[in-house]
């Protein structure tokens, strides 16, 4: 008996279950380690399908992913929930072009405000506002209770140990693929 569950009905028919993809995958690359490819294949569907459960809990709030990441790095931040646009786009991977279209559209939303820096007019400052802080909880407040409900089969330890082990192998890829954090291109 496979410990892969079977298809439920609101899989993609399409798809086939990991142990079908595995079995096809060894049937033409007979070099492959099945149990790394399960844990693989099902963290590259686990991130899939959470990335379309969050996308549309935004979307419910009127935001987009991409907006949610900025409010996410204003957050971030700290009080008072400002940096500039430069600051922005490097620590999200975008060209500069593609942060002001951002913030352009954000701002025009009410989420955040574009103000000259009273101590340097030159520069450019990005704040959340209140409009765009309420947002970031609300989306959170679902984010919670969904990522709840998804860990609800798993005791506290398993919890924990599945997060240590997702940790080192995050550690892994950072440390074999430095520049793998940040966007090659702006996906708006």
């Amino acid at each position: 008996m496979s410990d892969t569950p079977e298809r439920s009905a609101s899989q993609d028919p399409q798809e086939p279950t990991l142990d079908e993809q595995i079995a096809a995958y060894q049937r033409e690359y007979r070099d492959l380690d099945p149990q790394v490819e399960k844990v693989v294949s099902a963290l590259g569907r686990l991130n899939r399908r959470m990335n379309v459960a969050y996308g549309r809990q935004l979307a419910d709030l009127g935001i987009s992913n991409a907006e949610w990441e900025v409010l996410k790095t204003l957050v971030l931040a700290g009080a008072p929930y400002r940096l500039g646009p430069g600051e922005l786009a490097k620590r999200l991977g975008l060209t500069p072009a593609a942060m002001t279209h951002r913030i352009d559209r954000m701002a025009g939303e009410g989420l955040v405000t574009r103000d000259r820096d009273e101590n340097n007019r030159v520069r450019v400052i990005v704040e959340l506002t209140d409009e765009g802080r309420t947002k970031w909880l609300e989306a959170m407040r679902m984010a919670t209770d969904f990522e709840e409900k998804l860990l609800q089969d798993l005791e506290p330890e398993e919890r924990g140990a599945l997060g240590d082990a997702l940790i080192r192998l995050l550690r892994r890829v950072e440390l074999t693929q430095p520049d793998a954090g940040g966007r090659l291109s702006d996906l708006d």
